[in-house]
C-alpha cells in the first residue's frame, strides 16, 4: 500500500485538476451561452432571406450558377471541427462522419477532395496522409460572417470555375446544450428553395429594387454565406457545450476520486497509528520483564 506522503500528495494533484476542470466548464458555459445567442439572433434573418428566395425562385426560375447541378466527378468534403480538445467526442463524431462520406463517394467512383476548417481536422488528414486542398485554423472564439464570407467566397468560386461538381458540408449541428448531432449536408450546388412550411411568405406581393433578376442573384450567394456562418455558430456552441459536459464530469470524476483517496488515506493513517501503538505497548511489555 502507498505510504501517507504519496497518497496526500494524490490528493493534491487530483484537487488542483478538479480546479482546472471546473473553471474551464465556467469559461466554456460563459462562451456557450454567448454563442447560443448569436444562433438565435441570426435565425429571423435567415429564415427570412429563405422566404423572399423561395418567392424569388418561382418567379425568375433558378438559373443561378450556384444552383446549376451539373453531371458530378468531382466532389469537395468540408469538415469543421474545434482547434482544441477536452471537449468530449464532439471532434472525434465530425471526423467518423467526414471518413465515412469520403469512403462513401470514393466507392462510388468520385473524386474526392478535402478541405477542413478547424485545426483537429487538419491534423486528422495529416496523421491520414491526405493533401487538404484549403485549410482554416485559428477561428475558435473569432468567428465572424467576415471569415464566412471569406470561406463562402472560396467555395463558390472553386465551384463555379469547375474545380468539383458538388460541395457536403459536416458539422456538429447545434440542438440543445445536451443534445448535438453530425450533420452532412449538400452546400452547392444550392438547392432550390421550397418553403412549404411558409405558404404566406411566397405569396406576399414584395417590390423588387432593381428588379427581381437582379436580387435573386445577389441573394443566392449571400444564402450560401449565411449557412457557412449557421454552420460555424452551431459548431462553435456544440462544442462548447460538449466542453462543458465534459469538463462537468471530469470535475464529478475528481470529486469521486478524491473521496476514495481520502478514504484511502485515513485508512493508511489508522493503520500507522494502531502499529505505532502496538510498538509502543509491546516496548513497555519488554521493559517490564
Amino acid at each position: 500500500m502507498p505510504g501517507l506522503k504519496e497518497i496526500r500528495k494524490r490528493i493534491n494533484s487530483v484537487k488542483s485538476t478538479k480546479q482546472i476542470t471546473k473553471a474551464m466548464k465556467m469559461v466554456a458555459a460563459a462562451k456557450f451561452r454567448k454563442a447560443q445567442l448569436r444562433i438565435l439572433e441570426l435565425k429571423p434573418y435567415a429564415e427570412k432571406m429563405e422566404a423572399v428566395l423561395s418567392s424569388l425562385s418561382s418567379s425568375v426560375g433558378s438559373g443561378h450558377p450556384l444552383l446549376e447541378a451539373r453531371p458530378v466527378k468531382n466532389v469537395e468534403v468540408v469538415i469543421i471541427t474545434g482547434d482544441r480538445g477536452l471537449c468530449g467526442a464532439f471532434n472525434t463524431n465530425a471526423m467518423k462522419m467526414a471518413v465515412k462520406t469520403i469512403k462513401e463517394l470514393e466507392a462510388q467512383g468520385y473524386k474526392v477532395s478535402v478541405s477542413s476548417i478547424g485545426k483537429k481536422g487538419v491534423d486528422l488528414f495529416k496523421r491520414r496522409e491526405i493533401t487538404l486542398r484549403k485549410s482554416w485554423i485559428g477561428l475558435s472564439g473569432k468567428i465572424s460572417y467576415a471569415i464566412a464570407q471569406e470561406i463562402a467566397k472560396d467555395f463558390t468560386t472553386n465551384f463555379i470555375e469547375g474545380t468539383f461538381d458538388e460541395l457536403i458540408l459536416v458539422f456538429n449541428e447545434f440542438k440543445s446544450a445536451a443534445i448535438q448531432r453530425v450533420k452532412a449536408f449538400q452546400l452547392l450546388p444550392m438547392a432550390p428553395i421550397r418553403d412549404e412550411g411558409k405558404p404566406d411568405d411566397t405569396t406576399i406581393d414584395f417590390i423588387y429594387e432593381p428588379n427581381q433578376q437582379a436580387i435573386f442573384e445577389s441573394l443566392v450567394p449571400k444564402n450560401i454565406e449565411v449557412q457557412i456562418f449557421r454552420a460555424l455558430l452551431d459548431s462553435q456552441a456544440a462544442e462548447e457545450a460538449a466542453r462543458m459536459t465534459a469538463m462537468e464530469n471530469a470535475t464529478k470524476a475528481a470529486n469521486e476520486m478524491i473521496s476514495r483517496l481520502t478514504l484511502k488515506y485515513n485508512k493508511a493513517r489508522q493503520e500507522s497509528i494502531t502499529k505505532e501503538l502496538m510498538d509502543i505497548v509491546g516496548g513497555v511489555e519488554a521493559l517490564k520483564n
